[in-house]
C-alpha cells in the first residue's frame, strides 16, 4: 500500500489566482509562518514565474531533489511573467500587530475578515494553540471557510486549532511528533499518528513541525499545477522535490551515520538511467557499498526502500510527460522503464488511485 497521499490534483481554470491565507495567532512559529509565504508567494517565485517552462527539456522529476537529465519528447512552453497561480496575505485575529514566537512580532494589515475570500487556509505552529483555547470567532472563521469550500492545512501545533472546530473528528491527523501525545489525549476521536510527515484528507490536511511543511506546501502544488511546478519550487528552495508523506518525522540513530556524496551521486545516475532496467545490486554497486548497508541508509534518509525509489520515480517522469507531452502510454511506459502500458497503468492505480488517461485529462482539460 503506498504511503503518497490519493488525492487526484485539483486544478481547474481559473480567472484569478488562488488565494493563501496564513493566520498568524499569538506564539506564532517564524518558521512555520514563513514556509507557506516563501513557497506560495508571487515574489518569492517571481524568477521562477518569469522563465517557468511547463515542459522540457529540462530536470526529470525527482523524489530526492537531485537534478537529472532532460525528459525526451516533451514540449516546451514559456509561461508569460505575471502568471504565477498563487497570491499569499498572513493576517491575524485583527489588524495589528501579532506577538510571535522567539522574540519575533509581526504586523499584519488584516484580520480573520481576510478568510472569506480565501481558497486554502493555513494554521501555523503556535505556543497559543496548545496553550490556550482559540477566540470563537476564529473557530467560527474557519468553518465558515470549510463549509465555503476552501481547503484548511494545520502545520505541526496548528493542528490543535483545527482539532477544536470539530472538523478532524473520525479523521487522520498528525502534528509535531513532541505535541502528538497530547493531541491524542485531548481529542480521543482523532486518529493521531505521529509518524508521518503529513496527511491529505481532502479538504483537511495537516502536517508535523518545521521542514514537514515544505512537504506539505510542495503536496498541494503538486496536487493544484502538477509535478513540475512543484518541483521547479523544490529546486529554488533546495528542498527534496518530495518526501514521502508516510516518512517517519524522526529516525532515531545511536550514531549520526548521513548519506554522503556517493549516495547522491547513485540517485543521479538511477534518474539519468531510469529508462532502464535498475536492480538493488546496481545502486549498491554504484554507491561502493554492500547491499544490505545501501538498503538500510537508503531507507532512512528517503522514507523507501531503493526499489521503491526507483518506481515512484520512473511514476513521476511519466506523471510529468503525461502533463507536458502528446506521447502515447505505451512510448511513456517504454521511456520510463515500466514497459508496457499495462504496468504503467497497474503502478499509477497503486501510487496514484487514478489512470494515465485520466491524470492526463485533468492537466490537459
Amino acid at each position: 500500500m503506498s504511503d503518497e497521499p490519493r488525492t487526484l490534483p485539483r486544478r481547474t481554470p481559473r480567472s484569478r489566482p488562488h488565494r493563501i491565507l496564513v493566520l498568524a495567532l499569538d506564539g506564532v512559529s517564524a518558521m512555520d509562518l514563513g514556509v507557506p509565504v516563501q513557497v506560495f508567494g508571487r515574489e518569492s517565485n517571481a524568477a521562477t514565474d518569469r522563465t517557468r517552462t511547463e515542459a522540457a527539456p529540462r530536470s526529470q522529476p525527482n523524489p530526492s531533489g537531485e537534478a537529472a537529465s532532460a525528459v525526451p519528447g516533451a514540449r516546451t512552453t514559456t509561461v508569460p511573467a505575471g502568471s504565477w497561480p498563487y497570491e499569499v496575505e498572513v493576517c491575524g485575529i485583527t489588524a495589528g500587530k501579532v506577538v510571535g514566537s522567539d522574540g519575533l512580532d509581526y504586523s499584519v494589515d488584516r484580520g480573520l475578515e481576510a478568510l472569506e475570500t480565501a481558497d486554502t487556509v493555513i494554521l501555523p505552529g503556535a505556543t497559543s494553540a496548545v496553550a490556550d483555547e482559540p477566540p470563537a470567532s476564529v473557530i467560527g472563521a474557519l468553518l465558515s471557510a470549510f463549509e465555503r469550500g476552501a481547503r484548511i492545512a494545520a502545520i505541526s501545533t496548528g493542528t490543535f486549532v483545527l482539532a477544536r472546530t470539530g472538523l478532524l473528528v473520525g479523521r487522520r491527523a498528525t502534528t509535531h511528533w513532541s505535541t502528538a501525545k497530547e493531541l491524542a489525549r485531548r481529542f480521543p476521536s482523532i486518529k493521531v499518528d505521529e509518524n508521518v510527515l503529513f496527511i491529505d484528507e481532502g479538504q483537511l490536511l495537516t502536517s508535523a513541525g518545521a521542514a514537514s511543511a515544505i512537504d506539505l506546501c510542495l503536496h498541494l502544488i503538486r496536487s493544484d499545477h502538477g509535478v513540475g511546478l512543484s518541483n521547479q519550487v523544490a529546486r529554488r528552495l533546495v528542498a527534496a522535490a518530495y518526501r514521502s508523506a508516510g516518512q517517519a518525522q524522526y529516525v532515531p540513530r545511536s550514531v549520526p551515520d548521513p548519506l554522503g556524496d556517493d549516495f547522491a551521486d547513485t540517485r543521479e545516475w538511477a534518474l539519468q538511467h531510469i529508462g532502464e532496467k535498475i536492480t538493488l545490486r546496481d545502486l549498491a554497486a554504484h554507491a561502493g557499498v554492500s547491499v544490505r548497508t545501501f538498503s538500510r541508509r537508503f531507507v532512512e534518509d528517503t522514507g523507501y526502500t531503493p526499489m521503491q525509489w526507483v518506481l515512484r520515480a520512473r511514476v513521476d517522469v511519466a506523471r510529468e510527460l503525461l502533463e507536458n507531452s502528446d506521447l502515447g502510454i505505451e512510448q511513456i511506459a517504454d521511456q520510463v522503464g515500466l514497459g508496457t502500458g499495462a504496468n504503467l497503468r497497474m503502478h499509477f492505480q497503486r501510487i496514484l488511485s487514478t489512470s494515465p488517461n485520466d491524470y492526463r485529462h485533468s492537466f490537459q482539460g
